[in-house]
């Protein structure tokens, strides 16, 4: 099965083909589309940016596609940065400069529980359908490891006394928030 994700982050393409490598579905990217215009997230929600990138690759291409937006909700921080989190210090700033302004807003909280929420959006046979997945964590006083992308370097998932930087990738992916909604969506895909 063929399908379409609809992103141009070069490092959510990879791990979702390693996570769907052992399946039945060929991902697509943008750029074999000879897709690279950037498509606006205007909604206020996670679920409504998913949405929004699927419908637009949807209606270009007349193609099965899904799409996913993540956001890191911190708890004393009243949920931000959620939707704005590849944004957070600003338009068309660094990983580096997001993590510093999180880091920076928590000084002195006591509170560092936060979480990473992935939505997928699924539109098949002109059909629409969500995968959501969560995982918990903290939020660190500091960068620690070289992997990953994002915040990958101060959250620390429960149960686990490392970042997401520095656990292995097979790791990560096995119990990362974009994993599970992924191992949702294969599943699903799976019985159809």
């Amino acid at each position: 099965m063929q399908l379409v994700f609809a992103t141009n982050n070069r490092h959510k393409l990879f791990e979702a083909r390693n996570k769907l490598l052992n399946t039945n579905i060929d991902i697509i990217s943008l750029n074999e589309l000879n897709f690279d215009e950037e498509i606006e997230e205007t909604s206020d929600t996670i679920e409504g940016n998913a949405k929004i990138k699927a419908d637009c690759i949807n209606n270009r291409f007349s193609c099965d596609v899904f799409a996913d937006d993540t956001g890191l909700e911190v708890e004393c921080l009243h949920g931000a940065p959620g939707v704005y989190s590849s944004r957070y210090a600003g338009e068309h700033v660094s990983y580096e400069d997001n993590v510093t302004k999180l880091l920076y807003d928590m000084q002195g909280a006591a509170n560092r529980k936060a979480r990473f929420r992935t939505c997928i959006h699924l539109i098949l046979n002109n059909q629409h359908f969500v995968f959501e997945g969560i995982v918990n964590g903290k939020i660190i006083a500091e960068a620690h490891g070289k992997g990953g992308f994002g915040y990958d370097p101060i959250f620390v998932p429960e149960g686990f006394s490392q970042t997401f930087a520095e656990l292995p990738l097979d790791v990560k992916n096995s119990i990362s928030h974009r994993g599970k909604a992924l191992d949702l969506l294969a599943t699903f895909l799976s019985t159809r």
